[in-house]
């Protein structure tokens, strides 16, 4: 896999305040890393500092194998970038502003055109060309600066996030457009909506404080849930400490926690030893038991869980 983006030791000081401490990974051709972390944790200037748009206290950025700061056009001509916010000139429409930046990326005449006409197809802006920026929704104009930032076609995708202010229908569209890109560019993005990381990433990475807490694939990091792997079953008509004895027997049985009582209905979450998959020797026992089973799933565990472990260390286990 070609390395795309390649970040060593960079920090980011604000007088007294490390807002990034020492962040290194790299991102290939081909890799979604949806980039994770509270408000406050470094995300935003993280990305920042990738795309040049600041400059790091300390540390090295290279992308496409150039440096950011020591070749800096040639690194940013191959960086897409939409910041936070989308800003754009609201008194533009999105024509003249997508015509505007095509000619800042040194773009002209019918090749611009022609590329206007295609990312406008591809983030459906057709409705709302020549409307002044200003009297767009928060959707659209999340839609404009997307259109800005892949108008140069570039191998480098920095997306800060992408679907903000999206509804549903127009969430799932610039999905499909990430996924779609994805195979031959290196894209970076942060979202709040863990959803989202499932949807488009084949990498999800964890930053609180500064620092890289988590790096993997988005199985990998549920892998780190207290509750992956665990076996959620649903009983009618058995009491819940007789439910409870008998399934502590089960050969890989740590624990069991009881869910709550709905009527007759008894739901219990058991967890494995050391992660064991115990899921189909749950299910036999239960049938050896007779017992009337409404419901018997794995949990793989929650990205939700791994990130407030992660983030909220005081909390983890509370």
């Amino acid at each position: 896999m070609t390395t795309m983006v390649e970040i060593k030791n960079l920090r980011k000081t604000f007088g007294s305040i490390v807002a990034v401490d020492g962040v290194s990974f790299t991102v290939g051709k081909g890799e979604v890393l949806g980039f994770l972390g509270p408000n406050g944790a470094g995300k935003s200037t993280t990305m920042k500092m990738i795309t040049g748009f600041l400059t790091p206290t300390s540390g090295t950025v290279r992308v496409c194998g150039h440096d950011v700061q020591d070749e800096a056009l040639a690194a940013k001509t191959r960086i897409g970038y939409l910041p936070e916010g989308a800003p754009a000139y609201h008194d533009m429409t999105p024509a003249s502003f997508l015509t505007f930046v095509g000619e800042m990326r040194g773009q002209r005449g019918d090749v611009l055109k022609r590329r206007i006409s295609e990312v406008v197809a591809k983030v459906n802006l057709q409705s709302v060309l020549d409307q002044p920026i200003e009297t767009l929704s928060k959707g659209f104009k999340r839609r404009v600066g997307l259109a800005q930032a892949i108008l140069h076609d570039p191998d480098v995708l920095i997306l800060d996030e992408p679907t903000d202010g999206l509804d549903p229908n127009q969430k799932y569209e610039v999905r499909a457009l990430i996924r779609a890109m994805a195979q031959e560019k290196a894209i970076i993005l942060s979202t709040h909506i863990l959803e989202e990381v499932h949807a488009v990433c084949s990498r999800a990475m964890i930053i609180a404080k500064g620092k890289v807490v988590s790096d993997g694939t988005p199985a990998e990091l549920e892998g780190q849930s207290p509750t992956h792997n665990t076996v959620l079953i649903t009983l009618s008509g058995v009491e819940t400490t007789i439910a409870h004895d008998r399934l502590m027997t089960v050969k890989g049985v740590k624990k069991i926690e009881d869910q709550g009582k709905d009527g007759d209905l008894v739901r219990l979450r058991i967890f494995p030893d050391e992660g064991q998959w115990i899921l189909q020797d749950v299910g036999q026992f239960a049938r050896e038991q007779g017992w009337d089973v409404q419901e018997l799933y794995q949990d793989r565990g929650q990205l939700d869980d791994v990130f407030r472990l992660l983030t909220t260390p005081q909390q983890a286990l509370s």
